[in-house]
C-alpha cells in the first residue's frame, strides 16, 4: 500500500510528538490531554486571528495529540519511533520509502517487523490507522478566504463613459463584534469540546460498515466551547455587519457589466483574506446619446435644404466641445457619419467613435413664402417622377 493511500508520511516517525506537547514519553493519558488542552487554548486560531506562528503551533499540537492522545495509536507510534531510531543508529534512513546511501526502505523495514518478508502485514496494514481515520483525528481550522459578495449599482450614462467612484452600503455576514467571532462571553476562557474531544466533527454511521464525518453539534466545528455563550450571537460567533465602501467603476463600463473589487467581500475565517465584491452596473439612459459597443450614437436633425444643398452643422459631443459635421449636398435621410475618437473608452485606453445619423425633417406647417418655394420646386421636378421605376416591366 502506498503512503498516500494509508494517510501515513514517513517523516512523521521523525517527529517527537511528546516534545511538541511538552510531556515525557511515559506521561499518562490525563497528563497528555491536559497539556493538549492548555496548548490548544493558547494557540487556537479563533483566539489569535492573524498570528500565523500560533496557527502553525496549533496544527502541530493537534497532530501530536491525534497520535499520542489515542490509546490505540500511541503504542504503534512508539514502536514506529523505536524502529526508526534503531535503524538510524545503524546507518541512518533515506526517508519515505526509498533506500540509498546507507539508508533503509521504510516499507520493507515495517513489513519485516510486522510479519516477515514473505507474508508480513506491510506498512499500510500495520500502521495504516496510525494517522488516518478515527473519531479524534484533528481537523485544524485553517485560514479560509471570505465569501464573495454581489451587489447592484446604477450610474448615469455620462459616469459610465468617464468612470466614477461610488459609495456602496453593504450588509454581510461577519465575525460577531462583541466576541470577535469566538462565540464566548467576554472575559471567559474556552475549553476543548467534550462532545468531539476537540476534533470539530463526529463520526456517524450511515449503515453497515460505512460511516461519515459530520460537523460536531456541540461546538459547530469550532473545536472549542464556552461555558458562557456570547449573548449577541448566542455562541455562533457570527453576526451581520454594515459598512460603506468606495468602489471605482472604470471608464467605458457597459450596462449589465460585472465589476470585480478585490478584497471588499466578506471577512475571511481564521485570519484568511477577505472575499471579493462583484458590482453589477446598471447604466441609465441619456437624453441625446446612445451606445453601440464602444461607439456613441447620435441622431442629428437636418432640414431639406441642408440635405439637398449641403451644409456645415455643429453637433454636440458627450463630454467635450461641439464639433462641426460637414453634410455633403445630396445627403439622403438616415446616412451615418463617423466622428473619430469621440466615443466610449476602450479596454486599451483608446476611444471609440461618435456615429451621427442625419434625419431629414419635414415641416408640419408652412408659411406662404415657404409654400411658394416648395411649389416652385415641385414644378421644376415635374418631369422627373421619383416612382417611375416602380412600374417598369419586370419590376
Amino acid at each position: 500500500m502506498s503512503e498516500k493511500k494509508d494517510g501515513v508520511r514517513a517523516d512523521w516517525a521523525q517527529k517527537d510528538f511528546y516534545a511538541v506537547l511538552g510531556v515525557k514519553k511515559d506521561a499518562s493519558s490525563e497528563e497528555i490531554k491536559k497539556a493538549y488542552r492548555k496548548l490548544a487554548r493558547a494557540n487556537h486560531p479563533d483566539s489569535n486571528p492573524g498570528d500565523t506562528a500560533k496557527h502553525d503551533k496549533f496544527k502541530s499540537v493537534a497532530e501530536a495529540y491525534d497520535v499520542v492522545g489515542d490509546a490505540d495509536k500511541r503504542p504503534k507510534y512508539d514502536e514506529m519511533r523505536s524502529l526508526y531510531g534503531s535503524s538510524a543508529a545503524r546507518g541512518g534512513f533515506a526517508g519515505g520509502g526509498g533506500a540509498g546511501g546507507g539508508g533503509f526502505n521504510v516499507e520493507d523495514l515495517l513489513r519485516d517487523r510486522a510479519g516477515g518478508a514473505g507474508g508480513g502485514a506491510g506498512f499500510g496494514d500495520m500502521f495504516g490507522d496510525l494517522f488516518g481515520g478515527g473519531r479524534r483525528g484533528q481537523q485544524v481550522r485553517r485560514p479560509a478566504k471570505g465569501a464573495d459578495v454581489e451587489t447592484t449599482a446604477t450610474i448615469s450614462f455620462t459616469d459610465a463613459i468617464d468612470g466614477v467612484t461610488i459609495s456602496l452600503r453593504l450588509t454581510s455576514d461577519a465575525p460577531c463584534p462583541d466576541c470577535s467571532g469566538t462565540g464566548g462571553k467576554a472575559g471567559t476562557r474556552p475549553r476543548v469540546c467534550p462532545e468531539c474531544d476537540g476534533a470539530g466533527y463526529v463520526t456517524a454511521s450511515v449503515g453497515g460498515a460505512f460511516s461519515m464525518n459530520e460537523t460536531c453539534p456541540g461546538c459547530g466545528g469550532r473545536q472549542l466551547v464556552y461555558d458562557e455563550k456570547c449573548a449577541t450571537c448566542r455562541g455562533s460567533g457570527r453576526g451581520m455587519s454594515a459598512r460603506t465602501i468606495q468602489a471605482r467603476i472604470p471608464a467605458g463600463v457597459k450596462d449589465g457589466q460585472r465589476i470585480r473589487v478585490r478584497g471588499k467581500g466578506a471577512t475571511g475565517e481564521n485570519g484568511g483574506p477577505a472575499g471579493d465584491l462583484f458590482v453589477i452596473v446598471k447604466v441609465g439612459a441619456h437624453r441625446l446619446f446612445g451606445r453601440k459597443l464602444d461607439n456613441l450614437t447620435l441622431t442629428v436633425p437636418v432640414s431639406f435644404d441642408e440635405a439637398a444643398l449641403g451644409a456645415d452643422i455643429k453637433i454636440p459631443t458627450l463630454t467635450g466641445a461641439p464639433v462641426t459635421l460637414k453634410v455633403p449636398a445630396g445627403t439622403p435621410n438616415g446616412r451615418t457619419f463617423r466622428v473619430r475618437g469621440k466615443g466610449a473608452v476602450k479596454v486599451d485606453g483608446s476611444h471609440g467613435d461618435l456615429l451621427a445619423t442625419v434625419e431629414v425633417q419635414v415641416p408640419a406647417v408652412l408659411d406662404e413664402p415657404a409654400r411658394a418655394a416648395i411649389e416652385a420646386y415641385r414644378e421644376a421636378m415635374a418631369g422627373k417622377p421619383l416612382r417611375a421605376n416602380l412600374f417598369e416591366a419586370g419590376a
